[in-house]
């Protein structure tokens, strides 16, 4: 398969293999208008990871949510294009607030009883993430 290199836009590279459909999804590249294409490349050989998932964007709108990345895959990189060649590459990190990314699972939160509330969570000085409305910290099923 070939897939083109971009002339202007942005490569999320270094995705965990698998994981390429969900950022695609979460990054809401399958919604409204695009001003450029995009490809998900999933399954990719990588030397450092052994395989890999990568998202390239084609144009100058850069994903409004593009933020999330760190919570979502700490070992992504974003490369920035322009005329062909990196222009720069930046490592994520941690965003200090997620809307609508993880849901609060306290019952008696707000966010539970009311309809159309977003899930609004910042991150504490200790790394975890608590809701804003009712202060409960983010347990990942993982974490569990």
């Amino acid at each position: 398969m070939n897939v083109d290199s971009i002339q202007n836009g942005i490569v999320i590279d270094h995705i965990t293999e698998g994981m390429g459909l969900r950022l695609y999804q979460m990054l809401e590249l399958d919604k409204g208008e695009k001003s450029g294409s995009v490809a998900l490349l999933q399954s990719l050989k990588s030397g450092k990871y052994g395989r890999k998932d990568l998202i390239k964007i084609e144009g100058e709108a850069i994903p409004p949510r593009i933020s999330i990345l760190g919570y979502i895959d700490p070992q992504i990189t974003v490369n920035m294009i322009r005329d062909g060649r990196i222009i720069r590459k930046e490592s994520t990190v941690l965003p200090k607030r997620l809307v609508n990314v993880i849901r609060c699972t306290n019952p008696r939160c707000i966010t539970s009883t009311e309809a159309g509330c977003d899930h609004i969570f910042n991150l504490t000085h200790s790394g975890r993430y608590r809701c804003i409305y009712c202060n409960a910290e983010f347990h990942s099923a993982a974490s569990k």
